[in-house]
């Protein structure tokens, strides 16, 4: 609670913290955390650490995956483009100076 006529008490948009404001000051005066704000426990740490391993090798392997198929990709990129180069007639560029 504001103590002071100068202080206004406001609620973080983010995270639902409520935060006290001097307006002379132009400063935050205090800081009170949301209640109910997720904190995981100490207990958790080796299952949360388990976790984001897990998820770190899928990210790692799914990357790895990627780039095995990338140059088949390319490949066929390629093939695609040598075909509709193919198709198109040889034409003279035109340059700069030619359109004069």
């Amino acid at each position: 609670m504001p103590k002071l006529t100068s202080e206004r008490e406001l609620t973080c948009p983010c995270c639902g913290a409520t935060l006290v404001v001097d307006l002379n000051l132009g400063r935050i005066v205090s800081h009170a955390e949301p209640p109910g704000a997720h904190k995981p426990e100490l207990s958790e740490a080796d299952r949360i650490l388990a976790e984001q391993a897990a998820r770190r090798e899928a990210l790692f392997a799914q990357s790895v995956q990627a780039e095995k198929n990338k140059g088949d990709a390319l490949a066929k990129r390629f093939e695609e483009a040598l075909k509709q180069a193919q198709k198109e007639p040889v034409t003279k560029p035109l340059r700069g100076f030619d359109l004069d």
